[in-house]
């Protein structure tokens, strides 16, 4: 018994983690729009570097792209910030599931002994 509620904690301890991660992870529209303003740089903040770069070779596409980003940097971070939000969601899940598990152990226990 006293095995399992380790493995149970160590588990809680891992989701934890990740989801610290994962939170790490998300994006700002704000700071996005910032980078936008402050060079031009905001595929580098969400970690596009090769769009980036490319951005920058052709002056925003002739600033053509670079005016179309302009109305479209909420939507492109949202898009970045959609998987990160469901895995944090999966993680908030399975935690939620293993805390059941690890009180029905205990009920379990305070039953049988």
């Amino acid at each position: 018994m006293e095995n399992d509620g380790f493995i149970l904690s160590y588990n809680q301890n891992q989701i934890i983690m990740n989801k610290h991660y994962l939170q790490s992870q998300l994006k700002d529209s704000g700071k996005a729009y910032l980078f936008y303003f402050l060079g031009g740089s905001h595929y580098a903040y969400m970690g596009n570097w090769g769009i980036q770069i490319l951005f920058w070779i052709t002056f925003g596409g002739m600033f053509f792209w670079a005016f179309i980003d302009m109305f479209r940097i909420s939507s492109i971070v949202q898009k970045h910030n959609m998987p990160i939000l469901q895995k944090i969601a999966d993680l908030e899940k399975r935690e939620k599931d293993e805390d059941f598990q690890k009180q029905m152990m205990m009920m379990q226990a305070v039953k049988n002994g």
